[in-house]
């Protein structure tokens, strides 16, 4: 995906979340949609839910992601996978611990 008008500094990016994983996003360039995203990774994705539309420029803050790395993997391989983060361990415990009730 070498197309010269995504070379410039401005990327107009459709944004889908996964119907499958809770906090999985799928990252794309508007014009392409999900032409570039192997079937593969759909099957696992699920339903693409349209979430948002932005730009996207180098600098633009992303909660979980450099927008330069995000334009880049578009750039390179036609899409952006963001995962959901790690659950933190001590959480993990908590949710396996027995909780007595007190009263």
């Amino acid at each position: 995906m070498n197309d010269e008008r995504m070379q410039g500094d401005k990327l107009l990016c459709e944004i889908y979340k996964s119907s499958r994983k809770e906090e999985m996003y799928l990252y794309v360039d508007k014009r392409q949609g999900l032409a570039e995203v192997p079937e593969a990774l759909l099957e696992r994705f699920g339903k693409p839910v349209a979430a948002m539309t932005l730009i996207l420029t180098p600098d633009k803050p992303l909660a979980r992601a450099r927008a330069s790395d995000v334009m880049a993997a578009i750039r390179d391989k036609g899409f952006y996978l963001q995962m959901p983060p790690a659950k933190e361990e001590y959480l993990l415990d908590l949710y396996r611990t027995p909780t007595q009730a007190r009263y």
